[in-house]
């Protein structure tokens, strides 16, 4: 297996590339529009043929580049079922496996920090969580039908019974972290550490953070699978 952890510094997201060396079929999991001549350079010189843009959900702080890689590539676009995203070629439910090769990545049903967001499992190793769970950190709940209970249920009841030695790759970091494990997010994330189900709903609720600077453009030219559409008054 090829795996690329890609960073967008402007949005602190981590894009990842995944492959089958032997077939050279890629998926790429959350891209970022602003990033997709990068990407597309590193699958040519890497000799990868695209095969999925796969999403962890509808982003609120980035565009994605499922769209512009989709007129480059021919590749499919996936988004979790039940988001608002009508441009997808497909869309994936929990427990649903993708082949990428002899790869495979499966679905895993996060809802909490949006109500349509997926974690995928990567040949039972690896777990990008997407804004389900940080590094020492989760996805806010309080905007896109967000939920703090479900979140907490999702991470403790899904991501929290995976191997302990399973790495933890997240959507976002914003402290230079990269890589994790499930034991230790059970160990050391201060915000289930502690925690149970009533006190994280009390700390979530309270965060009061300012929206996501990109949210009014971001939502809606992903749920066009980011196509930004101008608007003139």
């Amino acid at each position: 297996m090829l795996f690329r952890q890609l960073f967008d510094r402007d949005t602190w997201t981590y894009s990842y590339l995944i492959a089958d060396i032997n077939t050279k079929e890629a998926v790429l999991v959350d891209s970022v529009l602003e990033q997709v001549e990068r990407d597309f350079k590193l699958l040519n010189e890497l000799n990868l043929k695209l095969k999925y843009c796969l999403e962890t959900h509808i982003h609120a702080d980035h565009i994605t580049g499922t769209g512009k890689l989709r007129e480059m590539t021919g590749c499919e676009g996936i988004v979790p079922e039940n988001a608002h995203a009508t441009c997808a070629d497909r869309y994936i439910k929990d427990g649903e496996a993708l082949k990428v090769g002899d790869l495979e990545i499966q679905a895993i049903e996060t809802y909490g920090h949006t109500d349509s967001h997926m974690a995928y499992l990567v040949n039972n190793t690896h777990v990008l969580t997407g804004d389900a769970l940080f590094i020492r950190g989760c996805g806010r709940t309080d905007f896109q039908s967000g939920d703090a209970g479900t979140l907490y249920d999702r991470v403790t009841q899904k991501l929290f019974t995976l191997p302990d030695e399973t790495l933890v790759y997240p959507g976002h970091d914003y402290k230079g972290q990269t890589v994790s494990t499930i034991g230790e997010e059970k160990r050391f994330n201060p915000r289930f550490v502690g925690k149970n189900r009533e006190s994280f709903i009390t700390f979530m609720d309270n965060l009061n953070l300012p929206n996501p600077k990109k949210i009014m453009e971001a939502v809606p030219a992903n749920e066009r699978c980011g196509k930004v559409v101008s608007v003139i008054n």
